[in-house]
């Protein structure tokens, strides 16, 4: 244990930063005063008059130097009491006035506090503060009933950066996808999960994975003295401990245990609040984010608009914006944005999941046992939806909006098939996976799910971009490899081409055997091939109809031709001729979706040298998006040749598409509507109710739904979208 270190009493809040780390020419305060310019803006300090410093000694107040006891105009003494001041401490303009946060009401002011060498803003109301060390507290802010805010003079605030003379074993990592620690990357306030996917996923670019660690470090670390700072605005009340951290504008923590290392952002437009018994270490909290009733998060980064609540475990882990977390533990995980995981007793370890998510109560995924080595991983794409009690063991892969029904899987899993589910047969011990099972049996959750992803984005500023149409790139290239493992499943059960197609008019084949999609012995097995095949088909004429007309519709200037020219003839001069006029490989990097070869460019880039910070790198991300609508158009283009056998060759053709898009787009409203009123005349649904009028008055009617009514208007725009489109052609 470390001894108490004896010091000299007139030193008391002087010497943060040690001669050694402070650069030719500045003193301990040249960060502060830099901090404090660009927080509060310049204020003019001024000594106190003879008559202020006899007025603060008889309301209670010592310092051992006065001197250092600076004000800004106008200044009333009366406001400050009982206080003890030391170092260097300089306070704004303060009057008598009241500072109201909800039904909380402070006078402004100073009172049984001790500061230590602070700059506090304008009219800010201070009291019962034990013990409050280099912060820079801004305007209108209220702090009541804090044990201890102390900053230390090698702060980092979250980000994984050292300072001036510390040594390499302090910096602070996230392990995230794999608890060994292969895949581990620096927190920083700007990160989004794309910067975190980029360097743990593409760990053999180790001059992509250099650079990152030196970016990071050139933009966060450097020189020691940096003081902790409380944003204008913001209530901080009855906390125990708070350590080495920076908050932003309109903050709000109350009751918190303990907040060390971190940096909370928050603004006007996006307030995050800290509650109860929460305990934050090592980490940076994202605005507008909420973490409440008692959770704890240890090595982490949250995205914007995220909850943390009911006692959630947030360990080693990057989650994405949007997304909840209750009751749970997450654990060595990469999670990108819009997950939900809010019920008890859930466990999530060493993963990546790509976003859209739905963990169910009790599903344990990536538990430890089976194996002796703790290296595995889960990698899940988007729409991962693992249902009640769900146990699954690393390492595990499964294709984008992948359900998996309740159950115990006893070895590890390989689904390449989107739109599926996943079902243990104990009682014939054999694994079924249902290809495209949401889109014909369940239009309803996969339409909600994408609407769901859209509806709680309530982010402010979208750094991280997030594409929430189940239908995309990404999902229409996984169905286009799944329609060749069942096709070459089906010749390998003995069916020819000649008997699929003869076969798939009545979907008379129940099942076949699959392969390498289980690691064991049993079978395994394809439940309704030739439906699924049909349905995948179906699908990939949607999304590529339904791109298009979008496309068309958003670029009123484009006739026919010259659309040819732009997704057909276009595409090939940039570049996708390489992949026969299809780019054929796309990323979802962090929600993102994006060509492979932009972000291969972008980490060769990166590793040459020619990004200096992140700033930078999101720039890059900004410009795919920007070219997003016209490489989805293009390989949307090419999904239509891919179909039809030949090129797009005429208007008629593509008019005939978009009109039976439209077709669709009725089968899909039909289906949701369907889902919905099935349940009203389900016998066991409706045996809680003594009539149907009881019933319409708890559910209300199906057609008042508010996503079945959400959806028919959609399927209104698009109609509408059509024909415009189509008058075009």
């Amino acid at each position: 244990m470390k001894k108490t270190t004896i010091l000299p009493p007139e030193r008391y809040g002087y010497d943060f930063v040690p001669a050694e780390f402070l650069p030719p020419g500045t003193d301990e305060y040249w960060q502060r005063n830099a901090q404090q310019a660009a927080l509060n803006g310049i204020k003019n300090w001024r000594k106190l008059t003879p008559a202020e410093t006899e007025a603060l000694i008889q309301n209670g107040n010592y310092c051992p130097d006065w001197n250092n006891f600076l004000v800004s105009d106008p200044f009333d003494p009366a406001l400050i009491r009982n206080s003890c001041f030391y170092g260097l401490v300089r306070i704004g303009a303060l009057k008598n006035t009241l500072l109201k946060y909800h039904d909380f009401c402070m006078p402004s002011g100073i009172r049984n506090s001790t500061i230590i060498s602070c700059d506090i803003g304008d009219n800010a109301a201070i009291q019962y503060c034990a013990y409050i060390s280099h912060y820079i507290i801004g305007d209108g802010c209220i702090l009541f009933r804090i044990d201890e805010m102390q900053t230390t003079n090698h702060a980092k605030f979250g980000n994984g950066t050292i300072k001036d003379g510390e040594d390499e074993n302090v910096r602070v990592w996230i392990e995230v996808m794999n608890e060994a620690g292969g895949r581990a990357i620096l927190p920083f306030d700007r990160m989004i999960a794309a910067d975190a996917f980029l360097w743990a996923a593409y760990r053999d670019d180790t001059s992509l994975t250099n650079k990152l660690q030196q970016i990071t470090q050139e933009q966060y670390g450097g020189n020691r003295g940096s003081y902790g700072v409380i944003g204008a605005d913001s209530v901080i009340k009855s906390c125990a401990i708070i350590k080495d951290m920076a908050a932003g504008y309109c903050t709000y923590i109350k009751g918190a245990n303990k907040l060390k290392n971190i940096t909370i952002l928050s603004s006007y437009d996006e307030p995050t609040q800290i509650g109860e018994g929460v305990e934050l270490v090592n980490g940076i909290v994202g605005y507008g984010c909420h973490v409440f009733y008692g959770s704890k998060a240890v090595r982490f980064v949250m995205g914007r608009n995220c909850n943390l609540k009911y006692g959630a475990r947030l360990i080693h882990s990057v989650l994405g914006d949007n997304s909840t977390v209750s009751c749970c533990e997450i654990l060595n995980n990469l999670i990108f944005p819009v997950h939900e995981q809010h019920h008890n007793n859930s466990f999530l370890i060493a993963s990546l999941i790509q976003g859209m998510s739905n963990m169910a109560a009790a599903a344990t995924i990536g538990s430890n046992h089976n194996s002796r080595a703790n290296d595995g991983e889960i990698r899940a794409k988007r729409g991962f939806w693992p249902g009640l009690a769900v146990t699954l063991k690393h390492s595990s892969f499964f294709a984008s909006f992948t359900i998996i029904a309740k159950g115990e899987y006893p070895s590890e899993l390989n689904i390449p098939l989107p739109f599926s589910l996943v079902n243990n047969n104990v009682h014939r011990n054999r694994l079924e996976i249902m290809p495209a099972y949401f889109w014909i049996h369940n239009l309803y959750a996969l339409e909600r799910n994408s609407w769901k992803a859209r509806d709680r984005d309530r982010r402010k500023v979208k750094v991280q971009h997030i594409e929430t149409d189940y239908l995309a790139p990404d999902t229409a290239e996984e169905i286009i490899a799944a329609l060749s493992l069942l096709e070459g499943w089906l010749g390998e059960a003995g069916f020819s081409p000649g008997d699929m197609t003869s076969m798939n008019e009545t979907h008379e084949l129940r099942v076949i055997p699959c392969r390498h999609v289980e690691r064991s012995k049993r079978n395994q097995v394809i439940i309704k091939p030739l439906a699924a095949i049909a349905a995948y088909r179906q699908m990939l004429h949607w999304y590529a109809a339904k791109t298009i007309a979008v496309f068309l519709d958003e670029r009123p200037e484009l006739d026919y031709q010259s659309l040819c020219t732009l997704l057909g003839d276009g595409a090939i001069q940039d570049g996708a001729a390489k992949n026969g006029g299809r780019i054929k490989h796309w990323v979802n990097i962090g929600g993102q979706i994006a060509p492979a070869f932009r972000v291969d460019q972008l980490r060769q880039e990166i590793g040459a040298g020619k990004y200096h910070n992140w700033d930078e790198i999101h720039r890059a991300y900004d410009l795919w998006h920007e070219a997003y609508p016209l490489d989805k158009a293009r390989h949307a283009w090419a999904i239509c040749a891919l179909l039809s056998g030949s090129p797009v060759n005429s208007a008629a053709s593509l008019k005939q598409e978009i009109a039976a898009s439209v077709e669709t787009r009725r089968r899909i409203d039909d289906k949701i509507y369907q889902s919905r009123a099935k349940d009203y005349h389900d016998f066991f649904r409706k045996a809680t109710y003594r009539n149907m009028a009881e019933m319409e008055q708890v559910l209300g009617k199906p057609e008042q739904n508010t996503f079945v009514r959400l959806s028919g208007e959609e399927g209104q725009r698009y109609e509408a979208l059509a024909a415009r489109v189509m008058l075009r052609l």
